[in-house]
């Protein structure tokens, strides 16, 4: 062997992966993926169909499907800018910003709807005037499913777009202005088309998060069937009656979700990297 065979050899060597971490990944590949075969496995495929088409389930996937795409609406009105604050502002406090963005990440849902409460319930801070002024309340409404959903959800939206932000090439941003071009038109025009793949990437996060969302949801909108009763909140009142018709709400839950985040990965996310 001469000495280029050896070099490439030994790079090849170095360069791999270590041996150890090999079927600690398989581990946790399985691990990751048996409950989903289990979903499938378990699926009464028999009556599939039958659980699928009740009245009930298509009301529940059609209030999860809307809610979840007005909840991502929301987080990228919000969100966005407030990614764009925390990726190119310099002010004090900013650490702390960032820590209270990503609180609902790491809150248990549950509290995380009793949160909610506190701020927009009849009693709640912003809850109150919202009630007193203009008669409106949140709580145990379809808006309420939008709240929940969006709050849970918006974390995941920002750390993408601020990552994307961080990422970008500030030099276009540069040449805009040394070309007399304002901070808002070259946002508009130079940075969101710039980070455009992030945005997306976590858009298509939140949503998936939203439309999963449970724990806030029940605690803040309650179950009332065609106004708050969601998927996952259908799923969790069917497993106590009928665990099989729960294993094919699950599946179908999946099944929307492995769907969108398929779909949208090549052309977005990889871009994204």
């Amino acid at each position: 062997m001469n000495a280029t065979s050896r070099s490439a050899s030994d790079a090849r060597r170095t360069t791999g992966l270590p041996a150890p971490l090999v079927p600690l990944a398989g581990i946790a590949l399985l691990f990751l993926g048996l409950p989903v075969l289990g979903l499938v496995v378990r699926t009464p495929w028999t009556t599939l169909a039958e659980v699928l088409t009740r009245r009930e389930s298509l009301d529940a996937l059609r209030l999860s499907l809307v809610c979840a795409s007005l909840a991502t609406v929301l987080c990228l009105v919000l969100g966005v800018p407030l990614a764009v604050v925390l990726a190119r502002g310099h002010f004090p406090g900013r650490g702390l910003l960032r820590a209270v963005v990503t609180v609902p990440l790491v809150l248990p849902p549950v509290v995380g709807g009793v949160a909610l409460f506190t701020a927009f319930g009849r009693r709640g801070i912003v809850g109150r005037p919202l009630d007193e002024v203009f008669g409106v309340t949140l709580p145990f409404t379809t808006a309420a499913v939008v709240v929940a959903e969006a709050f849970v959800a918006m974390p995941f939206l920002v750390i993408a777009v601020e990552g994307a932000l961080r990422g970008s090439d500030r030099r276009y941003d540069e040449a805009a202005a040394t070309l007399g071009a304002s901070r808002w038109y070259t946002f508009r025009r130079v940075t969101l088309p710039l980070v455009a793949p992030g945005v997306a990437a976590g858009a298509v996060l939140c949503w998936a998060r939203a439309l999963g969302e449970f724990g806030a949801t029940i605690t803040f909108a309650g179950n009332f069937p065609g106004t708050t009763r969601t998927m996952p909140v259908e799923v969790y009142l069917t497993l106590q009656q009928d665990p099989p018709a729960a294993v094919a709400l699950s599946l179908l839950l999946l099944v929307v979700s492995v769907a969108v985040l398929a779909g949208l990965r090549d052309r977005w996310l990889t871009s994204a990297r």
